[in-house]
């Protein structure tokens, strides 16, 4: 992720003047008391969505609605039983198979794809969430800035920025850590060590109380230390921003070991997952495709081996034989929403549209809460040339949607082909704004206040939107166009 450090550091400018009144020297008070004197929860938020905006723009989240949600549903579970209540939380996959996981300011969580293809159990992965989750709600990085007396806003997502960029070369992580100051890196790892040993004390607890086994995180720490014996200095990347070693191991176990024994059978969705986030990893889909071909030919055949051919066959575009191996599964569970999801639009893509829209429409019938299957049945509609019934359902379901990114860019086509252009632009602008795109999502805005058809209605949403949109930006901002033009009236002035 080296070009995602660059791009955080060329923004950094922009970062602070964004942040409004940052201060001086963040100085917080210690755990349960009020921090918001320095860094108030809305300047935590800025700067975790700055993270998050570069991730995007530099192309590492895999923008997947039902792995987001498989993740935010586990999330939300362990936040619910959270003895310290979260933030709004968001979470977010990125497209990388090596294992990291990490918590962001603001109640940003991300998760590797490789996170979830290392796990055995749903206990284990749950274990890291209960861990990232307390970080959050102990809220450590702000603790961090004190205590390395970082020295303003825009440097510490400096260091945030190296903690994910740098974590391949712990040179690059040390020295954005002591930028501009004389601190010791030692007391750093001590004080990083004493976060990880709270976040696994109150994970093991939080985890437990929702139902999953706190055995699974001391299993998924000795899967990492037994990797970091074999690797030696090739730690696996959440090894690097999360020091491991065997006295913290034996610590969770002893935790772990005072809770009653949990007993619980992985839902299927959980290898169902593992299986997509594999695939939508890969390099290329034609090596899901030789690795998911090869299990079954040996008689692995399982719901995780047979979901990652199909899916793998489809992102080849290969539709038929996609179906044809998926048939199996959709027969034995037609009441599951991934795999009757991935065969509706299996069903469209190879003729078969009417069967495939019914397919889609059962999945929302079943579960009217599951973005996933909203979003898929108005992609379909889409695709049967049908954007003001797709409008309808995406509308019809905005609770469950929550800020499903997809959800604007979907309304936006769909305005886009019935004609409705401002609308097209008001969607279009507030999914580039979630993504952190202001600039790109101002200039949507003002091509749709250009429309020579605007009525006062729609003219006074797309100005709020564009207020809203503008303030969060610094007052020196300019668009391209109008950095453009000045640049041109230097050129041409005498």
């Amino acid at each position: 992720m080296s070009r995602l450090l660059t791009a955080v550091f060329a923004a950094l400018s922009l970062s602070s003047a964004a942040l409004a009144d940052p201060p001086s020297a963040l100085d917080l008070p210690q755990i349960g008391e009020p921090a918001d004197n320095t860094l108030s929860p809305m300047q935590e938020k800025q700067l975790g969505a700055r993270v998050v905006a570069q991730l995007y723009q530099g192309g590492y989240i895999l923008d997947d609605p039902e792995l987001t949600d498989y993740l935010a549903t586990m999330g939300w579970k362990l936040a619910a039983s959270s003895a310290t209540t979260p933030p709004p939380l968001t979470f977010f996959v990125v497209k990388d198979p090596r294992i990291n996981a990490f918590a962001l300011p603001g109640g940003y969580i991300g998760f590797n794809a490789g996170l979830l293809l290392a796990a055995d159990t749903e206990s284990e992965v749950a274990g890291v969430m209960g861990h990232e989750l307390a970080h959050v709600t102990q809220r450590h990085i702000a603790r961090t800035a004190e205590d390395t007396e970082v020295a303003n806003v825009a440097t510490w997502l400096s260091v945030i920025a190296a903690i994910i960029a740098g974590s391949a070369d712990p040179d690059v992580v040390i020295g954005a850590l002591s930028l501009g100051q004389a601190m010791s890196y030692q007391r750093q790892v001590s004080y990083t060590r004493a976060h990880e040993q709270e976040a696994d004390r109150i994970g093991i607890q939080t985890m437990a109380r929702a139902g999953y086994d706190p055995r699974g995180m001391v299993s998924f720490f000795q899967k990492l230390e037994q990797q970091s014996r074999l690797y030696g200095s090739g730690l696996p990347e959440i090894l690097r921003t999360h020091p491991l070693n065997t006295n913290r191991v034996a610590e969770a176990r002893a935790r772990a070991d005072e809770i009653p024994t949990v007993e619980r059978t992985d839902p299927i969705e959980f290898s169902l997952m593992k299986a997509r986030a594999r695939v939508l990893s890969a390099d290329r889909p034609s090596l899901a495709v030789d690795e998911y071909g090869a299990k079954l030919a040996i008689g692995r055949d399982t719901a995780e081996n047979r979901y990652g051919l199909a899916l793998a066959l489809a992102q080849l575009g290969e539709s038929r034989r996609a179906l044809e191996t998926l048939a199996p599964l959709t027969e034995s569970h037609p009441r599951q929403a991934n795999i009757q999801l991935l065969a509706g639009r299996l069903q469209m893509q190879t003729g078969a549209r009417d069967e495939g829209l019914k397919t889609l429409a059962r999945m929302v019938h079943l579960y009217p809460r599951y973005a996933p299957a909203v979003l898929g049945y108005a992609e379909g509609l889409m695709m049967a040339q049908r954007p003001e019934e797709a409008r309808q359902i995406l509308l019809s379901h905005e609770p469950a949607l929550g800020v499903q990114l997809q959800t604007y860019n979907l309304l936006a086509q769909a305005a886009r082909e019935t004609g409705n252009m401002a609308e097209a632009s008001y969607q279009m602008a507030t999914f580039l704004f979630l993504r952190g795109d202001a600039g790109n999502a101002l200039a949507q805005l003002d091509a749709g206040l250009r429309l020579h058809d605007l009525d006062d209605k729609q003219r006074a949403r797309l100005l709020a939107k564009r207020k809203e949109v503008r303030d969060s930006l610094p007052d020196n901002w300019r668009s391209p166009y109008e950095r453009g033009r000045a640049s041109a009236a230097a050129i041409t002035a005498p």
